[in-house]
């Protein structure tokens, strides 16, 4: 298939009640309105095509964008193209649970998720900290750095309250995903997520929320998922 077929088998499963729902979350024109469980059957015909998804999320439109997402393939793409696809990921949905997963499943995902998240920059902030969410949520513990990660919950200690808004949710599910899915580090994850507390979410124009990863956690001990992995990071 190409660029043309696909953008009108995405606009055919638009459905307006989802385009409000995407707009009130941060999406804009263009997009369609397509649940993401609704793309499935697409993703099937497709599977993996690199230079398709270049086109689709080079098109602007926030459906186009994520199912890219969807057909990328990882690792096939470097530094500079994750750069590329982060500068044009305008808001979170996008950030989060594109760029993030996507870059989650290359072999550079941590080098580029340690860039990101010195940036400076809210969006590229949030989607470095969820890349290691969906990087601690899927990988063998193995793969990862004792002391690196220990350092980075005392990062979220040090810094959490006074991130940025997507930020500051994102430091917020590292630390419920060390508790969680690092299991040399629960114990490190809970103390740390029971000495924080609450933490207050401010937005623009909306009122505050308020997380608490410790409780979360909590909840997860009760259930007997500490030392969760999920067998899949995208759909």
């Amino acid at each position: 298939m190409n660029l043309e077929m696909v953008m009108k088998e995405l606009e055919a499963l638009g459905k307006e009640r989802m385009k409000k729902i995407y707009i009130s979350n941060g999406a804009h024109e263009p997009l369609f309105g397509v649940a993401t469980g609704a793309m499935k059957p697409l993703k099937r015909t497709i599977k993996i095509n690199q230079p398709l998804a270049e086109e689709l999320y080079a098109t602007g439109n926030y459906d186009a964008m994520y199912f890219a997402g969807v057909i990328a393939d990882p690792k096939a793409m470097t530094e500079a193209d994750y750069d590329r696809w982060i500068d044009a990921a305008y808001f979170y949905m996008l950030s989060d649970f594109v760029v993030a997963v996507t870059l989650s499943e290359s072999d550079i995902a941590q080098d580029v998720a340690d860039k990101w998240i010195s940036s400076g920059e809210d969006l590229r902030m949030s989607a470095g900290w969820s890349c290691y969410c969906w990087l601690l949520g899927n990988r063998p513990d193995v793969e990862f750095s004792e002391n690196k990660i220990s350092e980075m919950l005392d990062r979220v200690k040090n810094t959490i309250h006074d991130a940025p808004e997507r930020t500051n949710i994102s430091m917020n599910n590292f630390l419920y995903t060390v508790g969680l899915s690092y299991l040399s580090l629960h114990e490190n994850a809970v103390k740390t997520a029971k000495e924080l507390g609450i933490v207050e979410v401010k937005r623009d124009k909306k009122k505050s929320s308020f997380l608490n990863a410790y409780e979360r956690i909590q909840k997860d001990v009760e259930k007997g998922r500490i030392g969760f992995k999920r067998k899949y990071v995208r759909c």
